[in-house]
């Protein structure tokens, strides 16, 4: 799994910048990247943290989970109750979903990604229970860096790409807007999410 900036962004902010509607947002965010933990699990974590709730939120509840866990790996999370996890701020469906995949992790982590397509890995992720769709594409955007995925059900990525295209209104006319920047929608995810803040979005 790869970490740090993955092998196509240089190409992906090249093409990007070529683009009418986003090459200002490139120009204007020239530091850093998207930048890969190659550590799937503790990305699934934390984007099931994540769903639903604030940034804000969702970084408290993580450091309370860190704080009590240490290194969040599979065998370190079994090692807590279902009510030491959702003591640190989670819904206790939150809990259950963590726990589930800690318990069995093989099954989630064993597929060999770089055989899979992006339709077969999301279908793989959203098996398991707690993943929908957008936590789904944000372990293949933040995990497996996968440099075409572009995530409609994130509302942040909505809101700026209509600020950026005000015409586009419904979630169809953003996704075909989304469309222009294939086959690197996922580096555009990541300066459409530096528009709204500052700080690069991680999981």
């Amino acid at each position: 799994m790869q970490k740090g900036k993955p092998q196509w962004w240089d190409a992906a902010v090249e093409f990007l910048s070529n683009d009418e509607v986003l090459a200002p947002i490139v120009k204007q965010y020239q530091e850093g990247s998207l930048e890969g933990k190659g550590d799937l699990f503790a990305t699934f974590v934390n984007s099931i943290v994540g769903q639903q709730i604030s940034v804000i939120a969702a970084e408290s509840i993580w450091n309370r989970l860190n704080e009590m866990v240490g290194e969040i790996t599979p065998s370190q999370v079994c090692r807590f109750t279902h009510a030491e996890i959702a003591g640190c701020g989670l819904t206790k469906s939150k809990a259950s979903y963590i726990l589930g995949v800690a318990q069995n992790p093989e099954d989630f982590l064993s597929p060999k990604w770089d055989e899979m397509t992006d339709a077969e890995v999301h279908k793989h992720f959203v098996s398991f229970k707690g993943i929908g769709p957008w936590t789904a594409e944000m372990l293949m955007i933040f995990s497996l860096l996968r440099p075409d995925v572009f995530s409609i059900g994130d509302i942040g990525l909505v809101k700026a790409v209509k600020m950026l295209v005000p015409e586009a209104e419904t979630k169809e006319q953003v996704l075909e807007v989304a469309n222009r920047w294939k086959p690197y929608r996922t580096a555009a995810c990541w300066y459409l999410w530096r528009m709204l803040d500052p700080v690069p979005v991680a999981y």
